[in-house]
């Protein structure tokens, strides 16, 4: 797997599954509404931290910095 995403898209998915998971465990979003919430919220931090979308190289999109040389 080739890595895909920079590191403030890494930051902002990780910031949106903090906030989701503290909002499903003081019960602010519950039932299936905050199932659903949760499992993206994991689905964030997942790829947040191996660094891959797999709808970002469908798409062809790339976060990455450039390196420079």
């Amino acid at each position: 797997m080739k890595k895909n995403m920079g590191t403030i898209d890494k930051s902002v998915r990780t910031i949106i599954a903090i906030i989701l998971g503290y909002l499903y465990y003081t019960g602010v979003i519950s039932g299936t509404l905050g199932l659903v919430l949760v499992i993206v919220g994991f689905v964030f931090l997942l790829t947040s931290l191996i660094s891959f979308c797999p709808l970002y190289s469908i798409f062809g999109i790339n976060t990455c910095a450039v390196p420079k040389k």
